[in-house]
């Protein structure tokens, strides 16, 4: 895997090997007060692109039950072009635990790039009842 961790805020890429799980463009009504991206949308995109990543790798719906990790390295602003690269990095029983790396591509004109934030989030497997349920294993 291409090494593309960089929290000092210069520039990198975007991993070549892997395609974004979601992107997303954020508008005006996404900001705080102080005009940049409300963490919490960040967030947000964070738990859906983990989600979408655990429902694939367990084939069934998964509820999110804890972020061990959040680490917002640099803002984002509206315009940015937001890639989140969400990877299971471990399986459990009833659970299954995401790492979403997120991007923003500002100024796309001269391919500007940087690692905006990381997160680690664990959701739980689920039946029809809303009830933990085993992961199948292949």
């Amino acid at each position: 895997m291409e090494n593309t961790s960089n929290t000092n805020g210069n520039a990198t890429r975007l991993p070549s090997d892997r395609e974004p799980t979601i992107r997303l463009v954020p508008m005006p009504s996404d900001t705080n007060a102080a005009g940049d991206i409300f963490g919490g949308w960040i967030m947000s995109q964070v738990d859906i692109a983990g989600s979408i990543q655990a429902h694939r790798h367990v084939k069934g719906r998964v509820v999110t039950v804890a972020v061990n990790e959040f680490q917002f390295h640099q803002p984002v602003f509206v315009g940015d072009l937001v890639s989140c690269y969400a990877t299971v990095t471990k399986t459990g029983r009833t659970s299954v635990t995401v790492f979403v790396e997120v991007y923003a591509e500002r100024r796309r004109s001269i391919g500007e790039c940087i690692k905006v934030t990381e997160a680690t989030v664990i959701y739980v497997a689920i039946d029809e009842n809303r009830q933990p349920k085993v992961i199948e294993t292949v």
